[in-house]
């Protein structure tokens, strides 16, 4: 089975620096990982592999430094790497990225499945798995905890609801997002150390890929972040000294007083 599993590279700590003028993230290579939902996303496609066969090609987009992710990708269980990038990539909200990355699964070629982590921890949106599956036309299921079956035909999921859990079937090819509940990702290994260092990683420009400019980056971005900041918090501790009862009156009191203020900003 021919499986693609889409990686992202996130920030590595919670020290995250915007560009000034486009308000998106900073990227360094040197101080990105992978982002943690996908892992779990190739190492559900590394036990698909095991049990049935086939190959897994690990796809991001991004600055070269990237590559440095995909070989971590490859050392854990992927056959080959696909990196997009270019200067025209820079930019891209959800829209702009899940467009980017159908060129890249069509430049790939024949594929049976692909897997996405549920979301990205710098984004949290959870929105590039459906619309990769949408600019695909094909169809996908989200937040799956459990594959019960699969072959190349059809595969059947078990997918976290807002009331519980939810078995789902789906024709191949289509594209699944999974949630950290789904497997124990596993450490790469000696060998796969040692693959990923000769194993065959590809880059392609957005010419390369066929791309139409005026939907990939800022310029294709329909959403774009205006204004960063840090909420100010502030925080007073008030110390009442005396008998409960009197500690008791003047939380009433106090309660009651912060209900008014409620009241008149209402």
């Amino acid at each position: 089975m021919k499986m693609i599993v889409c990686i992202k590279q996130v920030p590595s700590s919670n020290e995250v620096k915007l560009d000034p003028i486009t308000k998106t993230i900073l990227r360094d290579g040197r101080q990105s990982v992978i982002n943690p939902f996908d892992t779990y996303a190739l190492e559900e496609a590394v036990r698909i592999k095991e049990k049935l066969g086939g190959s897994i090609c690990a796809l991001s987009m991004g600055i070269p430094a990237v590559e440095r992710i995909l070989r971590d990708a490859i050392a854990c269980g992927a056959d080959e790497g696909v990196l997009l990038s270019d200067r025209a990539f820079a930019g891209a909200d959800t829209l702009a990225t899940s467009y980017a990355l159908s060129l890249g699964v069509h430049k790939i070629g024949e594929y049976r499945l692909i897997l996405c982590g549920k979301m990205a921890i710098d984004g949290d949106t959870a929105q590039i798995g459906p619309e990769l599956a949408q600019q695909l036309q094909i169809p996908h299921i989200v937040d799956v905890t459990e594959i019960i079956e699969i072959d190349e035909r059809h595969i059947v999921c078990r997918k976290a609801t807002d009331c519980g859990s939810q078995m789902v079937e789906m024709e191949l090819p289509g594209l699944i997002t999974v949630a950290k509940d789904i497997n124990m990702p596993r450490l790469a290994s000696i060998k796969g150390v040692r693959k990923s260092l000769s194993a065959p990683l590809s880059v392609y420009t957005a010419q390369q890929v066929g791309g139409d400019v005026g939907r990939l980056g800022l310029q294709g971005s329909p959403t774009q972040v205006v204004k960063t900041y840090t909420p100010q918090k502030t925080r007073e501790c008030v110390f009442w000294p005396g008998e409960t009862k009197e500690q008791t009156q003047k939380m009433i009191s106090l309660l009651k007083k912060e209900k008014l203020l409620a009241e008149e900003r209402a």
